[in-house]
């Protein structure tokens, strides 16, 4: 680098090795060490195979984020880098998404977003890619599953084999699509038919690039992990065998990261929070470690867990399975009767569960009067201590999103018998106001004792989320206190008034998305929908990579010694982007499988409501089921409907009929789209009364509307780009 700042000028490779005396034998190691030093955003290696500083030339490392509309954002890696890069359709030729580039900051567009100018490509995210095999004119083309990577694939003919068209196929890219040619990859998996059991699964981990294997380095240092507790692993562990802590979970969990008991000592309460000890297992950058890291979480699905680590531990020595020894980590606490946290302690210990409680088994306990249970006292004692801290949590203006979650049942043969809402009862939100409790106190912990570790920051809204979400409520008479800083009370308070209208989880989702998202930070910003000035995650080391290094960060204090990785900031981006990733692969299942269940349901009618909307039509979330599918704005009656944002309403130009969001609607469905995992809808009838024009012109013929509505639609769209 110093040589780089005298010469003043991009430099030649070769001139470079040269000015530092590089030998023959030496260029291979000088190439892979400058191309490092190009991964970490140090140096520019140009087109032209020109060395330069990149602090000179203002670059920013971003992660490329495709849209479907020919043009793309690259974000900053860095938050300190500011926001997102504007990428337009000649600076996205070559890019694929989730590709790593180095972007030159490139003025600023009519819109006021900063645009880039892309210099180089750092790292290619997509090695393999999932689709379906397509032949055309003789050509092998794959059709990529994630519709952000573009264009159809190229295959090398040899490498199809056996495989037929139409079935869901890995490749592995050989080269990458430039501003005149197509990527080309050769098959490297035939994974089967679209419609098999289980492909939308098998499908979403490739699509979201999630490890899904363990390697066998991993796999074989888990199997010289004893079964049970040894003995001699008891040393400078409190015992709390005796202590009756119990676990509640759901009915078909398998790893039990905590246990909890509470009792009352005079007017206060003792609260002990255990959590598996997975650092005991799991040293920094062992074989289980790397993968554990990899993953960074376990990954739900319908029907299957990808877990973060191997079934040996997260169902085995790591779960607090009942009547069994199990090594932990414990956070004792005494709260007061006012729900305020006096004290409390870390410390290593062993435990045994003594009992495993579903949380129906123990809303039950706690509401029936019936039960003869010697562990019922104890998990009275919870129940006790939960409301005390349930009333704080109301005090400190935290916000309760009380959201609708589904189950999918399954038959024998895999395909969904219905869906059913999961009522949760207060046994749910005892679990998660005493997990709260415990990571507060281990964010106080690390923030008091000053390591590097982790926070869970979540940061309010930002001052343009802030205008559109008021401009939002106040079409729906509603108004959001605290002015340009709202607080999270602010927020809480108008949860308050919105929890008996029809339309209330529609304007959780408003809220919701006027916030940022949580992400994992070494530096402590507060957790802004909690309520907390520091939070972070301590209570699910099996399943959640920075909970693993908070434990060792809490230990490290205690031992009075050192736990840092290579780079607290690169973990903390990487451990909240596999979150959001896991979170879509999810998604994509989820989506699919509803779609499928829908497939039996095409002419059959529904109730529902309207949940959102755009300038092609309405989104209705239908009763009973909980899908989600969509009315195109053609087929809202005989009018022409324009989407009015300003307004969040469509509405007919003649009829005045005016379709907003919580409406009423009866729909039938029209057709389920796998490909898309979409579900078309048509209207049937609404409860919404159109104001009838005076006007006495014919209506128009099927084909001229739809010619008007194709028009609005390009209308509202280009008013849009403008």
């Amino acid at each position: 680098m110093t040589i780089l700042d005298r010469i003043g000028i991009p430099v030649n490779t070769s001139v470079l090795a040269n000015k530092l005396g590089i030998i023959k034998e030496e260029k291979a190691f000088f190439e892979r060490r400058l191309n490092a030093m190009a991964r970490d955003g140090q140096v520019l290696i140009n087109r032209r195979g020109a060395v330069c500083v990149a602090d000179k030339l203002a670059l920013v490392k971003c992660r490329v984020e495709v849209h479907k509309d020919d043009f793309g954002f690259a974000i900053p890696l860095n938050p300190a880098d500011g926001n997102d890069f504007v990428l337009y359709a000649r600076q996205m030729l070559g890019l694929m998404n989730g590709d790593i580039v180095t972007v030159r900051p490139a003025g600023v567009d009519r819109k006021g977003r900063r645009e880039g100018q892309v210099l180089d490509i750092i790292e290619r995210a997509n090695k393999d890619v999932v689709g379906r095999l397509k032949l055309e004119h003789g050509v092998a083309l794959l059709i990529p599953e994630d519709k952000r990577l573009g264009a159809s694939i190229v295959l090398q003919p040899h490498s199809v084999g056996k495989a037929k068209a139409g079935q869901v196929v890995v490749a592995s890219i050989e080269s990458y699509p430039d501003a005149s040619q197509a990527a080309v990859a050769r098959v490297t998996e035939v994974l089967g038919n679209y419609a098999d059991s289980g492909m939308e699964i098998e499908i979403a981990v490739r699509k979201h690039h999630l490890p899904h294997q363990f390697s066998s380095a991993c796999l074989k240092q888990a199997e010289k992990i004893s079964n049970h507790v040894k003995p001699s692993e008891y040393k400078n562990r409190v015992d709390l065998r005796k202590l009756p802590l119990i676990t509640i979970d759901g009915e078909t969990a398998r790893d039990f990261d905590d246990a909890v008991y509470a009792e009352k000592i005079g007017r206060n309460y003792r609260l002990v929070v255990a959590i598996a000890d997975v650092s005991h297992y799991v040293k920094p950058d062992d074989a289980i470690d790397v993968d554990a890291q990899e993953r960074a979480t376990s990954v739900y699905f319908p029907r299957r867990v990808i877990p973060m680590l191997p079934e040996k531990l997260s169902n085995g020595i790591c779960s607090l399975n009942p009547n069994v020894e199990r090594l932990c980590m414990v956070c004792d606490m005494e709260i007061t009767y006012a729900g305020n946290i006096k004290s409390y302690q870390f410390y290593p210990a062993i435990m045994r569960s003594h009992a495993r409680l579903t949380y129906t088994q123990a809303w039950d306990w706690i509401s029936n009067d019936q039960t003869d249970d010697p562990l019922k006292k104890h998990v009275l004692n919870l129940y006790q201590l939960y409301q005390i801290l349930l009333k704080k949590r109301l005090q400190r203006g935290a916000m309760e999103f009380d959201s609708i979650e589904t189950q999918m049942v399954f038959n024998k043969q895999g395909k969904i018998e219905r869906i059913i809402p999961v009522i949760r009862n207060e046994a749910h939100r005892l679990i998660e106001e005493f997990m709260l409790a415990a990571n507060v106190c281990a964010a106080e912990f690390l923030h008091k004792h000053k390591p590097p570790a982790l926070y869970r920051n979540h940061a309010g809204p930002t001052s343009e989320k802030l205008i559109n979400l008021r401009e939002q409520l106040g079409l729906l008479g509603l108004k959001l206190q605290g002015g340009d800083h709202p607080t999270p009370k602010d927020y809480a308070s108008l949860f308050q008034q919105i929890k008996d209208r029809p339309d209330r989880q529609i304007i959780e989702v408003m809220m919701l998305r006027s916030m940022q998202q949580a992400v994992y930070e070494p530096n402590n910003l507060g957790h802004f929908g909690l309520a907390y000035p520091a939070y972070t995650h301590f209570t699910s080391p099996i399943r959640r990579y920075p909970d693993l290094t908070i434990h060792r960060a809490i230990k490290a204090v205690l031992n009075h010694s050192k736990y840092e990785p290579k780079s607290w900031n690169e973990l903390g981006v990487w451990c909240s982007q596999v979150e959001r990733k896991a979170d879509n692969a999810s998604r994509d299942v989820e989506n699919w499988l509803k779609t499928y269940y829908m497939r039996d349901k095409i002419g059959e009618v529904f109730s529902g409501r309207v949940s959102g909307m755009a300038n092609f039509g309405l989104f209705i979330t239908l009763d009973d089921v909980y899908i989600d599918g969509m009315v195109h704005i053609s087929d809202l009656g005989e009018d022409y409907f324009n989407y009015h944002p300003e307004l969040m309403a469509i509405i007919g130009e003649r009829s005045g009929l005016r379709f907003k969001l919580g409406d009423k609607v009866t729909v039938k469905v029209a057709r389920a789209d796998l490909e898309q995992s979409r579900i078309d809808l048509l209207l049937i009838n609404t409860e919404i009364k159109p104001k009838r024009s005076k006007s006495k012109k014919n209506h128009p013929s099927k084909s001229e509307r739809k010619k008007r509505s194709t028009h609005s639609k390009n209308k509202n769209n280009t008013r849009s780009k403008k």
